[in-house]
């Protein structure tokens, strides 16, 4: 393994430990801002970075990359810049999850093709047991989006301190 594929791995492991953690901040209605941070920049990364490695012709990684890119390209934003507020905040918990999501599904088409057990059961990833682990896994993420976008809430207003009123 290269060091760059090294670096790459590593960048794009990191990101998905950090995406469950933000994940489960988002169901626990939790903001999480160093996590959520380390999530998307280590996503954004792992996306650009898969960009370096030599190709031929465009292949499917790389049509996820550039949807991965898009998705990033929206919860970015929505998070920093419009600080999830009004449809903003259900905006970034879809997107920045579908990020997730494609993080997870590249995860497994790669243990499908390195892990030997695995690539004996779909060695070319079209067979029941690869077909069925994707779906399992994108029906998941689906019920997980639907619930964190709907727990995850606005941070409630600050509340301004009592006014004290003479004698009373």
């Amino acid at each position: 393994m290269s060091l760059f594929t090294l670096v790459h791995v590593l960048i794009s492991l990191i990101g998905i430990a950090a995406g469950f953690v933000v994940l489960y901040g988002m169901l626990t209605a939790k903001r999480l801002p160093g996590w959520t941070a380390t999530f998307l920049a280590m996503t954004l990364l792992t996306s650009v970075t898969g960009f370096f490695f030599p190709f031929h012709k465009l292949m499917p990684s790389h049509i996820l990359g550039v949807i991965s890119l898009v998705v990033l390209a929206i919860a970015i934003p929505a998070r920093y810049i419009f600080h999830m507020a009004g449809p903003w905040r259900k905006t970034y918990v879809i997107t920045s999850m579908m990020a997730q999501y494609f993080n997870v599904f590249v995860l497994i088409a790669q243990a499908f093709q390195k892990v030997p057990a695995l690539k004996a059961l779909a060695p070319t990833q079209s067979e029941p047991p690869f077909l069925m682990s994707q779906l399992v896994v994108m029906v998941i993420f689906i019920a997980l989006i639907i619930a964190a976008a709907i727990r995850f809430l606005p941070e409630p207003a600050a509340q301004a301190p009592p006014v004290a009123v003479p004698g009373m």
